[in-house]
Formats: structure tokens, sequence, C-alpha cells
């Protein structure tokens, strides 16, 4: 452990704006008006700016808190949990977060420990273990939220996090793609990744559906779209994704729609909208990359979409020749990508660039080309939200990914915003 904590020392994050902290001193800094809920009442700076990084890297208050279970919600718990004329309801929502989000983020840095050396100091994944740090100090110092103008102070906060954790996940593919060589145990690395994706997936959600609280629009209850289109989330996409392919290779295949195309129910978008991302871009590259001498007469990529009472079922199908049976079985691995596998100059390198690039206002990273954490990534959305990510591939032909979700109505049993310890 002492050899960890050197290597904290060690490895300064270079000067960044995170979290109103000065990293590259080592000196935690709360001086940031946009953390303090105002600047008499809460001064950090004054009790804090001696204290380094390594000296409240081991402190009892994030054990303690990593010992705590997390309070699981359901989807339908948020959705039913009614609205008030006094607004009390918001109150009690972030009297919750105040609680629970210090527990969650804690064992998460459990998870950080856990990790081995020679990852764990890498930089970059270095990097994030000290956003995780200081969102913890950061939320568990804030003052009990007593009333609304607290209350306002406490979701300007949360809102700031959000923002500063929002490259989290690139950030960490970025770090294990560096130190990939010294991975010995894919498992539990594999089993890290799937805790803090997820964990990070439901901390997001709960954040933004508080967020939304605040907010009177049509068909929603916070981040519950209670008249959610499956068809036009699709069409959103394919939108996106058929505008940057045809950016990148200068042509794109037609994306079709069928099934039940005019269905509605309540859902939580933004993880979907990932999800759906990430598999329209994998189909349209296949495709692309599979009919360069006929380029501009490509086989379209349907999406067939399936509901009934208990789940709802997206099919994206493509004509791009399939998946090799030698790597078939690693496309679920994480930082295994084929990008840049074709050398055909024609295609500019392969799979689209800076594909998400693009700013996404969800708990979704923004860039994710190349480092092979697409896939994986949506799988572990997917169980999280209580489905599945299935594919069937035909060598030669092509291939099937069913994304199958259940409904958060509460008519049936749904997936729960939960978060696993780490230890």
């Amino acid at each position: 452990m002492a050899l960890f904590k050197s290597a904290v020392q060690r490895f300064r994050v270079p000067h960044q704006r995170t979290f109103g902290l000065s990293v590259a001193d080592g000196q935690r800094n709360f001086s940031d008006h946009r953390y303090s809920n105002n600047n008499s009442e809460n001064d950090f700076a004054d009790r804090e700016r001696s204290r380094s990084v390594t000296s409240y890297y081991y402190q009892s208050a994030i054990d303690q808190a990593a010992n705590k279970p997390s309070v699981r919600l359901t989807p339908a718990a948020i959705l039913y949990s009614g609205k008030s004329q006094d607004k009390s309801h918001i109150l009690r929502s972030a009297q919750y977060l105040h609680k629970e989000l210090p527990v969650r983020i804690a064992h998460r840095i459990a998870g950080f420990r856990g990790l081995p050396f020679i990852v764990g100091c890498n930089p970059t994944i270095l990097q994030v273990h000290e956003l995780y740090i200081r969102a913890f100090h950061i939320l568990s110092e804030f003052p009990q939220v007593s009333d609304q103008y607290v209350e306002e102070d406490f979701s300007e906060t949360l809102r700031n996090l959000l923002d500063d954790h929002k490259d989290v996940v690139t950030l960490l593919a970025e770090g294990f793609a560096e130190c990939r060589k010294h991975i010995k145990d894919e498992n539990l690395i594999k089993g890290f990744l799937d805790k803090t994706l997820t964990s990070r997936l439901g901390i997001r959600m709960l954040a933004e559906h508080h967020l939304g609280l605040h907010i009177e629009k049509p068909n929603y209850v916070g981040i519950v779209n209670v008249g959610f289109s499956p068809r036009k989330l699709i069409e959103k996409k394919a939108d996106f994704v058929s505008s940057v392919c045809q950016t990148k290779y200068g042509s794109t295949p037609l994306i079709k729609l069928n099934g039940h195309v005019g269905a509605q129910f309540p859902y939580i978008a933004p993880p979907l909208d990932y999800i759906l991302t990430e598999l329209l871009k994998n189909a349209c590259r296949a495709t692309v990359e599979s009919h360069v001498d006929n380029s501009q007469n490509l086989p379209s990529v349907n999406v067939t979409i399936a509901v009934n009472d208990e789940d709802f079922v997206i099919r994206i199908s493509d004509r791009g020749h399939g998946i090799p049976s030698s790597v078939v079985n690693r496309v679920w691995d994480y930082n295994f990508t084929t990008s840049g596998t074709i050398s055909d100059d024609r295609l500019d390198g392969g799979l689209f660039g800076q594909v998400m690039n693009s700013s996404q206002n969800s708990a979704m990273p923004g860039k994710m080309h190349g480092y092979g954490f697409g896939l994986p990534t949506s799988l572990a959305y997917s169980q999280y939200l209580g489905g599945s990510l299935t594919l069937e591939t035909m060598p030669g032909i092509g291939t099937d990914v069913y994304l199958r979700l259940a409904h958060i109505d509460g008519k049936k049993e749904s997936f729960r915003i939960y978060d696993n310890k780490c230890h």
C-alpha cells in the first residue's frame, strides 16, 4: 500500500479544471465558486487548502461509506413518486441523493483501490480515481439539504459534477488501452469496468432525474419519458450515424424501420441513446467496409421494433459480411476493436474517425472510436437495465443484433438502479 501511496504522489494530474482543485501542487482547493453554496458560508478552502491528495486518500470517511449498502430504486418508484405543489418532492429527492451518492462513489473508490498496482498507477486511470475522490468529498461535506435554497445550491453542485465527469468513460478507455500489455487477469478488469460503468450510469440517472424534476416538460417525470417512442429515438440516432458515415466514407447505407413503429410507453431514454448509436455505427461501418467496390449501391440496415407487455426488442440487421469466427467471441471484450483493420485507402482508415466526438448531454461517453469499449459497454448497460444484448452472425452474409429491455411501468418486475460494492 505504501508503494501505491507513492504512486499517487508521483503521477500528479497536470493542471486541470476538475472540481476547483489544483492537482499540480497536490493541494485540495475548494475555492472554486461553482461548488460553494455561497462564498462566505461554505468556504472549504480555509479548512482544506493544506491537505494533499495523499493525505485524504485513505480517510476513514471513504472506508466507512464504502462499507454501506446502496439504496436500490426502481424506475417505477421514481415514476410514481408523485409531485407536490410546494416542491417538497424535489427536497426529498435531494435529501436522498445527499446520503446516497457519497456511498455509491465510495464503492467506486474501493474498486480503484483493488486494481492491480501497475494498472492503478496509470496516470489516466489515476486521474479518474482522483475525480471520484474529489466528488466524494464535495458531496459528503455539503451541508444538509434543509430547505429550498440549499437544494438549489445542491442541484448546481450536481450539475457541475456531472459536467466534469462527462468524459470518464473515454478516460477509462484510454487508460486501459495504455496499460493493456500489463493486464494478466481479464476477468478482474472486466468485472471492474462492468461495475464502474454501470455504477456511473446509475449515478447519472439519479442525478439527472433530480435535475429534471425542476423542469416542467410535457410527457416527462424527471428523466422518465412517459410517452417514449422507440421509433423517434431510432430515427434520431439513424440520422446522426448516417451523417457521420457519409462524412467519413462518402457513402452510407439506408437505415429502414419496421415492426411496431407506433408503440409508445414510459422509458428512460439516455442509456438506450448510447446503445443504439453504438449498434447502428457498427452496422453501418460493417456495411460500407464490406462493399467498397459497390459503395453507391449499399444494402440497407434494417431495424425492427417488437413490443409486448413485458419487454420490447430492437433488432438491427446488416449485410456487412458478418464477423469472422476467429474473433466473434472477443467482440464483448473491453479494448478489443477491429477499427483500422481494413487497409483500403478509400475507407480513410476505417471506423468513422471521431464518430463519438459529438456532444451528447447524457450518461454516455463523447468519444469511443478505436478503443473497443462500445459493444462491451452496451452489453453492460443492457444487463444493468434488466435486459440482454445478443448477436447472431453469418460470416460472408451479415449480423443480427438483438437488444431486449424490460418495461418500467411497474406492471411487471423491472430493473433496479443499483450499485455493486467492490469488496
